[in-house]
């Protein structure tokens, strides 16, 4: 009787001995958002969307957030680090809560460039030049599907590095209207020959109005393109008096194109999203 009872309590414990079959539970997803696709018709595709959202969100059902719109916003490209960011930032009260939406990439070289007369642009990609569709795209096609699937509020914002910031400082410039606060990091300001930052003075000054009341954040690695982001950061300089729109500049040596995006969007996040003071 006793063997019979030692037999089955080490039976007992074998079986729940880490590693062992019978102690390891079945696998489950591991869910930080949600996943939605759109059907573009100005860009002629399918688009998928990522979203994450605050905890405060669920919890107020009559709570109402901005929303953080980020190309490159694909689970293999920056939707997750920049959603920890954000989940990060906002638990430590550095960030107010904001709904990121990211965008996931189809022909991300296609969306996030201008046009361009440089015959080397153009061998980047079998398609380049199609930031006004996507720009087209996000203003009348992701932005009211948003906007009926969450609640959020008027205010919004982009950020984007590389190619992607370099679609952030065209639309400040072209349609500073879209958005009310833009962070570029690293921005590929050398496209078309710097054409972008060498209109930036004189498209400021065309209604200088649309740019009231928008902010901008501008950060640059070790690698970055340091002539044409002086020829923008000059821009921006002269004419804040003109059009309200507050800008922040900073260089950041220690980093290369590889690594800034995380510590610049920190950085950006906590400057143009702080909490607002408590009430006295």
């Amino acid at each position: 009787m006793k063997s019979t009872w030692f037999v089955l309590l080490v039976l007992a414990l074998l079986s729940s001995w880490p590693g062992t079959a019978a102690a390891q539970s079945a696998a489950a997803p591991l869910v930080i958002g949600e996943t939605f696709t759109l059907e573009s018709k100005v860009l002629g595709e399918t688009r998928r969307l990522n979203v994450y959202l605050p905890p405060g969100y669920a919890e107020s059902p009559s709570l109402r957030l901005p929303v953080l719109y980020m190309p490159d916003g694909g689970l293999n490209e920056d939707f997750l680090h920049v959603a920890g960011l954000v989940q990060v930032s906002v638990g430590n009260e550095t960030m107010r809560p904001f709904i990121l939406v990211g965008i996931a990439n189809t022909e991300r070289r296609r969306d996030m460039t201008g046009p361009t007369e440089v015959a080397e642009d153009k061998k980047i990609a079998p398609r380049v030049g199609g930031s006004a569709a996507f720009r087209e795209f996000i203003r009348t096609e992701l932005m009211p599907a948003v906007r009926a699937r969450y609640r959020t509020t008027d205010e919004t914002a982009v950020v984007g590095e590389s190619l992607a910031g370099l679609f952030v400082v065209e639309t400040l410039l072209l349609e500073p209207a879209l958005f009310t606060s833009y962070v570029a990091i690293d921005p590929s300001l050398w496209w078309n020959r710097g054409a972008l930052a060498g209109q930036a003075a004189k498209l400021l000054q065309t209604q200088p109005s649309r740019f009231a009341g928008k902010a901008v954040y501008l950060a640059i690695s070790s690698q970055g393109d340091d002539q044409h982001m002086h020829q923008l950061t000059e821009a921006l300089a002269a004419s804040a008096a003109r059009t309200g729109l507050r800008s922040q500049y900073d260089p950041l040596p220690s980093e290369t194109h590889a690594t800034i995006y995380h510590p610049a969007a920190l950085r950006a996040f906590r400057l143009l999203f702080k909490p607002a003071p408590p009430k006295k």
